[in-house]
């Protein structure tokens, strides 16, 4: 027997497939999409950190703007030790670090990291990938089950592999689109301009989290 679907059948099957269709296309994690949108019907909304390590205020605007929009609660890595005030110097230190496979100490912990479900990380791309501050902190807790988020500035490598080092770093999380916005080599706060700040509330709605 040839089942016959109703209009209102047919209409669920297109805003499904239009949903579907739409997060493939900004390259998101579907099943996140879906169960946020299901938490915001139930009133039962994700819990939210915003971790971030900045050197010269640009990354600190941006995870400032990420935790207005998201309603989150935020967190700022700083280590024991200290970087040179000179941007190359502080490079140069930052690529040693990197060749070491050194770990910092960090000064603060989240004590309630079980607590959160999605995880924005914010940095500075230093020689292609996060500062060793974040592989610190993401060797220090368990993220299996949980969404991570990565943002970055850059000064013309992007994300670089950082993605791939976060997914290898945490193996059991799911890794959602992040952004690179563009920062600046001598100190200036270019992360508050309007174009920055369109480009992360655009990126916000996408990701379609709230908290």
């Amino acid at each position: 027997m040839m089942t016959i679907k109703s209009s209102k059948d047919t209409t669920k099957l297109n805003s499904r497939r239009s949903f579907l269709k739409a997060a493939a296309s900004i390259g998101l994690s579907v099943p996140f999409l879906m169960k946020n949108a299901q938490a915001q019907q139930t009133g039962d909304q994700s819990k939210i950190l915003v971790t971030y390590y900045s050197r010269t205020g640009n990354t600190r605007a941006v995870a400032e703007q990420v935790r207005k929009l998201t309603g989150a609660d935020i967190f700022e890595l700083k280590t024991t030790h200290s970087y040179p005030a000179e941007y190359r110097a502080t490079t140069d230190q930052a690529k040693r670090e990197q060749q070491e496979n050194f770990r910092p100490t960090l000064t603060g912990t989240v004590s309630n990291m079980a607590d959160y479900d999605v995880i924005f990380v914010g940095y500075p791309n230093w020689w292609a990938t996060m500062p060793m501050a974040f592989f610190t902190f993401l060797e220090s807790y368990d993220f299996a089950g949980k969404t991570i988020v990565p943002f970055c500035t850059h000064e013309g490598s992007r994300l670089g592999r950082s993605v791939e080092d976060l997914e290898t770093l945490c193996p059991d999380a799911t890794i959602l689109s992040g952004l690179a916005l563009r920062g600046a080599s001598d100190g200036r706060i270019v992360t508050t301009s309007a174009d920055a700040q369109n480009a992360v509330s655009d990126w916000i709605a996408e990701l379609g989290i709230s908290g």
